[in-house]
Formats: C-alpha cells, structure tokens, sequence
C-alpha cells in the first residue's frame, strides 16, 4: 500500500501560515524558501521578483535536473534508479536533491510500498503533470529545431572565432 501525506502535510502548512497571519499580499512581500503562503486568488507571485518563492519553483523546474526529471516521469511512475537510467547523466546526489525539490513544491510524489525489500516510487502530481506536458512541448519545439540551432551555432562560430 502506498504511503502519500504530501498533500495532507501541505494544506496543513498553508492553514496554519494563513492562521497564524503569516500571507503576503503583494509579490513584494514573497518572504524566504521556507514560507508557506495562504494559497488564495488574492496573493500575487512574481517569478521576476527576487525574493518571491515562485522564484525558487521555477529554478527547480528549470534547472539542469528538473525539465528532464519531470519529462521522464511523465509516461508513469518510476522507481528511482529506472529514472536514473532514463535521465542519463544524473548523479545519484543530483536526482535525489532534484525530486526532494520538486516534491517539496507539489510537482512529484514518493510513494513508499510496504514490501520487502520496501519499494519507493515516483510519479507526478496533477502539477507535476501539467507541467511537463508543458515542458514536452518545450523539448519537442527544441528537438524540431535543432537544425536552426545548430545553423546559428556555424554563424556565431565563424563570426567570433569561438566555440562554445
């Protein structure tokens, strides 16, 4: 049977910060990593804004780890290492802080199965899986361009006498 209190654990965090008057009010007033906004209409996230946590999110889902963790997970749930094996170039360390991120921001879930030797999988949360569907169209707009890429990398090469 699969373990989940993610969700639970989240709503609870959210209430308790709206409670305890902890809500920003304006994305000026998006506070540390650690924050846990009141998810009403009337908050304001600000991805531009430097010290808003929509900030971090987005670092999460777009750095190195993150586009290719959350497209591999998208066909369905994957133990650990099967990901691993999917994402290649991914370090054990790397994986294991890229899905503990995405999982903190609601975009992946480990499941624990009760069996011996104990199973742990990952999958996507509804977030999570809207999310890469957006993020795949991404990689197939990239992948389908990849000649004018490379094209502009010849110019840029000759122009500057520089490969990068």
């Amino acid at each position: 049977m699969a373990t989940t209190a993610n969700a639970a654990t989240a709503a609870t965090s959210a209430t308790s910060a709206a409670a305890a008057g902890n809500v920003a009010t304006t994305a000026t007033d998006c506070p540390d990593p650690g924050y846990a906004p009141d998810p009403t209409p009337e908050f304001e996230f600000d991805v531009f804004a430097k010290a808003c946590v929509s900030r971090a999110a987005m670092e999460h889902i777009t750095g190195r780890w993150g586009v290719l963790v959350l497209g591999g997970l998208h066909d369905g749930p994957m133990r650990f290492n099967a990901l691993r094996r999917r994402v290649e170039g991914v370090s054990e360390k790397m994986l294991s802080q890229t899905l503990q991120a995405l999982e903190r921001d609601g975009f992946v879930v480990r499941d624990v199965h009760s069996a011996i030797p104990p199973r742990v999988e990952y999958s996507l949360t509804d977030l999570g899986t809207a999310t890469a569907a957006r993020l795949l169209d991404l990689i197939r707009h990239l992948e389908g361009n990849m000649a004018q890429v490379m094209a502009a990398r010849e110019v840029y090469d000759r122009l500057h006498g520089e490969k990068q």
